[in-house]
Formats: C-alpha cells, structure tokens, sequence
C-alpha cells in the first residue's frame, strides 16, 4: 500500500517506521523545514529505543522518505493519516484541534477519489465527523471515507505496542475502507491480533475510555499506599494480593508520584470536557484528576518531612526527570512541580536524566544538570528516585555514601531494597510503607517465621509465596507496571 502520514511528531514517525517495515510505502510530511531536514539526515527529533534504526533501514530500503510537499506526498496514495498533535488548551483541558482541522483542509484540497482518510490522532468524539464535513464541503457528491483509528503506543515500547499490539481499533462504516485498513493491518490479521470495528464515534471514545481507566487504577493505588501508611500496612502485598484478582490484573497497581506524560493527563480532561458538553458527569474520573494533582503537589512535603522538616540552605539531587524510563519527554511529568516546590522552600537542586535533560533545562530554572548519577549526588542532603531508569535502579550505595553529605533517600518508586540501602547507612523513605516513627495502635499481624508454607494443587504441593517482593506465586513470576506507563 502507498501512505501519506501528516505529522512526524511521536505517533507519525512510530506508525510511519511500522508500516513502512511491514513493506508498505510510507511518505511522511510535516511543514516543519528544518525537522524535514534533520529525518532526511538520519537525525531523529525524539528518543524512542529502536525507533533510529528502523528509520534508517526503511529509509535505505527506499520504503520510508520525508517531505513537507503535501501535494505531492498525497499524490496516488491509499491512505493518509493524520498524526498531529492534539493538547490541552490552557485553563479548559479542551482538546485543541487547530492542527486537525488545518491537515483536514489540506488533505481536502488534494485528496484523490479512492484514497481514505485515516485519523490516528487522539481527538474527542465526533472530530471524524467533523473532518468528514470539511472533505465533503469541498469535494460534494464525493465519498471520501473518514476511518478512527486511535494509536495505543507507549512512550518507551512503541516499536513493540505497533508491532505486537493487544488490538486494533478501527471506526468506520465504510465497507471500501474496511478492506483498506484489513490491507494495511495485513501482518496483525495474520498473526490473529483482534481488530475491534466499531462506529467511527465509538473508536473515538475507545482511546479516552482505556486511558482514563488506567488513570483510574493508578490514582487508585496511590491514595491505597497513602492509607498503608497510616495503618502499617504493606503495599507490594496488598498491591500483589489485589492484582492476582483476575478481574483486576496486576498492571497499573505499583504506587508512585503519580502518571504523566503526553496521553494521561490530557486524555482525562479532554474525557471530562467532552462529558461536560453533553450534560453528562464522570465523578470517577473527575477524582482520579484530583487525586493525580494533589499527589504531586504533596511529593515536595514527602521530601522535606524526610531531610528533616526543611530544605532551606540543602541541596537536594533529583534522580529522574522524564515521567517514565525510556523516553526523553518531560510533558507533565511529576519531576517539575517537584523540583519547583523544593525551589520555593530554599533547596538547591541538582538533577540527572540518562535522557530528558535537554527537555527539562528548556523547563527548568536555576537547576544544575549532571550526566552522572553520582556528581549529581555529590554534597547532597538528600537523594530522590523520581524516574525508575534501568540505570538508577542499579546504584552503588557505597558510593553514594561517600559522595553525598547526608544519607537520606527517598524512593518514589519503591526500586530499592530496604537492607541494602540502610545497610549502607542510609535512611531509606519509600511510598507505601509506615515509616520507622509511625504511631500506628491498632492490631499487627507478624509473617510467618517457620519457613514458607505448602498448598495443595490438583494434588501436587507447590509453595506459597507469602513475600510480595518475591514477586512469584506457585512459580509464576507476576510483573507490575510502573503507574507512569503510557498507552
């Protein structure tokens, strides 16, 4: 199939590299010269693992270019997508939609006769509609089909959600655009990947409706761990416990300084605006907004309570910058009202991201910026994992030790493993668990110190894990996805 792709922001140059690797011809364009320039270079504008070099190979292959002539790029084509970006307008939460509708008024312009228009940016519903209107009143008496088709990547593992998704929705009731996008999803259909094909207003508020939910479990777990606190109770058990619940599932049940990023944020409130607009209250939802904003204002007094009840005159180090590992974006991230809060308390702060730096100093003022986790530590007061990079999970606490001039961590991601840490001399504040002073009266149930038990199954005796940090069950190892995991 030949394909136009309108944007090459994250979701353009994602989907472009997929289709393009699946033997489609891809042509991407945006009306940004100088990132026209720069893809036609071999330089990638974001950071995605993989995403350079499937780039490069399709580019070689000649299956895969870069334009900002949208004539040209449109011209016998099957199908083209709009991949632009949609964010919140400031003060509403409403989706803004300018860039939408301006490529809708471009495609219609050039738009030829059998060819589909694909959109895969997340936008509210009844936006395919709209864009429909847009075709039409240039080209009436034409059929130009308008298809929803919302994208489920992660920041992170892109590549791999495109290339092995969990489904694919499809919003049309055209029956031509239907085989075209059976066509395009050619290699998922023989590898049995559901496709959802739903009314195109239906898969519209499919994308909200995922994002929201997972916004929901997330807010969730936070206000369960802030209640572990005050009870001495266990998150990772309780967390563990709740998950294997297959009607609940594990994902999305680790607690942390709250989600982030491109899609969660904006998704809620666009969700909440849309309802409004018709009359319709999501309470779930509006708390799950509230819960995730109150949460970050509180990580600064976390920090603070843990330095010892004030930071003036300290430097603090921020482990982490991005909302989550694997990605250099800084959009909503949990960091930054952080980093702002210990600022306006008297901190210096000190920072270190394997990827998010050049983002976060555009962000950011009066922070120092450290390509090394141990610099960035060096005289610090107090150390905070932010961010749960591969690299910062594997610190040396011996060396940190040396380097910093108090002991103190905090981890908001539960990463570290208690004895290790305090065994190195450190105080050690985690999310979820009573702290040492806690004054906690009620009843406390003490775990077995005998060994672990056995259980029975279908006559064959299996342990019972009864440690939630041994993350396994009857040998079945269970994961938990970190709460700043995009869709």
């Amino acid at each position: 199939m030949k394909i136009a792709i309108i944007g090459s922001g994250y979701v353009g140059l994602v989907s472009g590299a997929c289709y393009a690797n699946w033997g489609h011809s891809v042509t991407c364009v945006d009306n940004d010269a100088d990132k026209i320039r720069r893809l036609q270079a071999g330089k990638i504008p974001i950071y995605e693992p993989g995403l350079e070099g499937l780039i490069k190979e399709n580019v070689r292959q000649g299956r895969l270019d870069f334009t900002t002539d949208l004539r040209s790029a449109l011209n016998d084509k099957d199908a083209v997508c709009i991949a632009v970006g949609t964010p919140s307008r400031f003060g509403s939460g409403e989706a803004d939609l300018s860039f939408v509708y301006a490529a809708a008024k471009e495609i219609a312009d050039v738009v030829a006769d059998q060819t589909i228009v694909i959109t895969r940016s997340t936008v509210p519903v009844g936006t395919g509609d709209a864009i429909q209107r847009i075709i039409s009143r240039r080209w009436p008496g034409r059929s130009i089909p308008v298809v929803s088709n919302p994208e489920f990547l992660r920041e992170g593992s892109a590549i791999a959600d495109f290339q092995a998704p969990s489904r694919v929705v499809v919003g049309t009731d055209s029956a031509h655009a239907r085989r075209v996008m059976l066509n395009l999803y050619k290699p998922l259909v023989a590898a049995q990947i559901p496709l959802v094909m739903a009314t195109r207003r239906t898969a519209e508020l499919i994308k909200y409706a995922a994002n929201a939910f997972l916004a929901v479990k997330i807010s969730f777990i936070n206000e369960m761990a802030d209640l572990c606190e005050k009870l001495d109770a266990d998150i990772r058990d309780m967390a563990l416990g709740v998950g294997l619940d297959h009607r609940i599932g594990p994902g999305f049940l680790s607690p942390g300084p709250g989600y982030g990023g491109s899609c969660f944020p904006k998704d809620t409130l666009a969700l909440l605006r849309t309802a409004q607009d018709h009359g319709v209250s999501l309470r779930i939802v509006e708390g799950t907004v509230g819960v995730n904003e109150a949460r970050k204002r509180r990580l600064a007094s976390k920090v603070i309570k843990a330095v010892g009840g004030s930071v003036e005159g300290r430097t603090v180090a921020i482990l982490g910058l991005t909302f989550k590992p694997n990605t250099d974006d800084i959009r909503e991230s949990p960091s930054l009202p952080l980093i702002e809060a210990l600022q306006r308390a008297g901190a210096t702060i000190r920072a270190h991201d394997p990827q998010g730096m050049r983002n976060a100093g555009a962000a950011l003022a009066d922070v120092e910026f450290c390509d090394d986790p141990y610099l960035c530590a060096r005289d610090a007061d107090a150390a905070v994992l932010v961010t749960d990079w591969d690299s910062l999970k594997k610190l040396d606490f011996a060396k940190l030790r040396i380097v910093m001039r108090r002991p103190v961590m905090i981890d908001l991601r539960n990463i570290y493993d208690r004895q290790t840490v305090e065994r190195n001399g450190f105080e050690l504040t985690t999310v979820g668990y009573a702290s040492r002073n806690s004054t906690f009266n009620g009843p406390v149930l003490k775990r077995p110190t005998n060994g672990r038990k056995k259980i029975t199954l279908n006559g064959v005796q299996a342990p019972l894990v009864t440690d939630a940090r041994d993350r396994a069950v009857n040998g079945v190892t269970h994961k938990t996805e970190r709460p700043g995991l995009e869709s």
